[in-house]
Formats: structure tokens, sequence, C-alpha cells
């Protein structure tokens, strides 16, 4: 077992998750080895030609990983693996945090063709196809962004890919859409945490209207404008939101949570050019997270 190889308990805790080898017209390459080629590339950002020869053909690994990013087979062991951690008790829904952060795009990452890709065998699009393929222009050049939600125990419940010069704001409702963790006992999955964080960047009355629909509580700071501009209309800008310090201390878990998903070189750099190569590639890292005891 090399260095940064699955170990036998995070074996233990995948493969019941993992599809069939078993397929018409032959047997797949060994799951444990192409998952840990994969899992090489993402933590040192090697081009996928140059792979060590011990995780076989660059190509198979690299197929695989194409393969189930598009239709959303990590999406799946995701969520399974999710499942798995709130039957044991290990996701701490008492607070959970929003944040994003900005991955720059390499060079290789520009360039996709216009023609929208196709599902290998199926005719449809993949899962997280973007026509703008997730990048955008700011003062950094091309970069993408990441937009997640993550729990008390520093591991990301639901993330997004967009463009890097998106706002913060509008995709509060669309990452918190996405958390959705299966019961195994059946019936409806968790969508709510206990409590909510984010910083003022999230501060919108669409937000705030959003969470008090759904019954979620939340720590999120007014900025100045905004505290200003309620206080000039009277009555009619409502009452000020409630702000808890203590509870707002524990933002500093997504952000911890940031900076493991970037420990992985090709999360923190962005290498692939398909905006849902991209988000299997930071699925991926993901869920090795959800492996680690």
């Amino acid at each position: 077992m090399g260095r940064g190889d699955l170990t036998n308990a995070e074996w233990s805790r995948l493969k019941p998750h993992l599809p069939g080898t078993g397929q018409r017209g032959g047997r797949w390459a060994s799951h444990r080895k192409v998952i840990n080629g994969i899992l090489f590339r993402e933590r040192t950002g090697v081009p996928w030609r140059d792979l060590p020869s011990r995780f076989g053909r660059w190509k198979t690994v690299y197929e695989r990983h194409r393969r189930w990013s598009a239709d959303g087979t990590w999406d799946k062991i995701l969520k399974a693996v999710q499942a798995d951690a709130d039957a044991e008790g290990r996701i701490d829904w008492s607070m959970v945090s929003v944040d994003s952060t900005s991955c720059r795009a390499h060079q290789h990452a520009a360039g996709a063709r216009r023609k929208a890709p196709r599902v290998p065998k199926k005719r449809s699009t993949p899962r997280h196809h973007r026509p703008d393929e997730g990048l955008g222009r700011s003062r950094g050049g091309l970069t993408s962004k990441i937009h997640l939600a993550g729990e008390g125990g520093r591991r990301p419940l639901a993330l997004l890919i967009t463009p890097g010069q998106w706002g913060d704001a509008p995709q509060l409702i669309p990452v918190l859409e996405r958390v959705r963790v299966p019961r195994p006992t059946g019936g409806h999955p968790r969508t709510r945490p206990d409590h909510l964080g984010g910083d003022k960047a999230y501060s919108s009355r669409r937000n705030r209207r959003y969470l008090r629909r759904r019954q979620i509580k939340h720590t999120i700071p007014e900025p100045k404008d905004q505290r200003a501009n309620r206080r000039r209309r009277g009555s009619k800008g409502g009452r000020p939101t409630g702000f808890d310090k203590d509870k707002y201390k524990r933002r500093n878990e997504v952000e911890r949570t940031i900076n493991l998903l970037k420990g992985f070189r090709a999360v923190a750099t962005r290498y692939d050019k398909r905006a849902y190569v991209f988000h299997g590639t930071v699925t991926v890292a993901a869920i090795r997270l959800w492996l680690r005891t």
C-alpha cells in the first residue's frame, strides 16, 4: 500500500457502495487500484498520463473518473458514505456553516469544446454540465468557485461549482437544497441543520426569508449598509436581525473544511476542462474526508 492509498478500514467502508465490477462485454479493472490512482492524482495534481504504472493504464483510471462524474456515481457514493456516518452519529448537525472559496484555473483547464458532452453510451448530458464550464474571469484570471455547506466535524455536506466571479448570497439556497443525507432506516432524508452560520456576504432578505420559511435558525451578521438602510426606513425596515457571537465563533469550522479540501492539489488548482469532471474531482476529495475516522 502506497502513501495516500485507501487503508483497509477505509476500503471496507467504501466497498459496499461501489458499482458491481461485472459488466456486459468484460469485467472492470479492480476498483481499489483505480480509485487509489484517482486519489493519487487528486493529492499530487499530476497529469493523468503521468500516473505511476502501479495503478494500471492511465486511460482506465481517467475514464473511470470521467464516467462516474458524468452519471452521478460519485454523488451517490458521497450520499451513501454520509448516511453511514449519520447512522453512527458522526455528523454534527448542531452547526452547519456555508462559505465559498476560489480556485485558480490552470491554463490546461481552458479551451473545452463548445459542443455539449454526452454521458458514455447514453443520450444525455452529464449531471453537472454547465455551458459556461464553471470558469469566470476575475483579477486573478480564470477562476472557479466552490460553494459548500460544512458540518461541525469539518466535512462537506453539499457543494456547488460556479464561475469565480459569481457572488455568494445567490448560491446559499442552491447549496442548502443539495443537503440530503439519506436515513438507513428509510423515510425522508435529513435536509435541515439545527443551526446555520454564514458571513455577512450571505445577508439578504431573500436568504433570511427562505431560512425562516424552513424554520432554520441562523447566525448571519448584517452589513453596515443594510443596517443603515433598515434604520432609515424606520418601522417599515423591520426589526433588527438576531446575532449570537458565541455561535458565530464556530463559523471557522467551514473554513477549516475548505483548507482540508484544498489539501488536494487537484482541487486547489483546477486542471479539468469540463465543469462536471471538476465537480467529480471535488466530490472524490469530499468522500475521502468522510472515510477518515
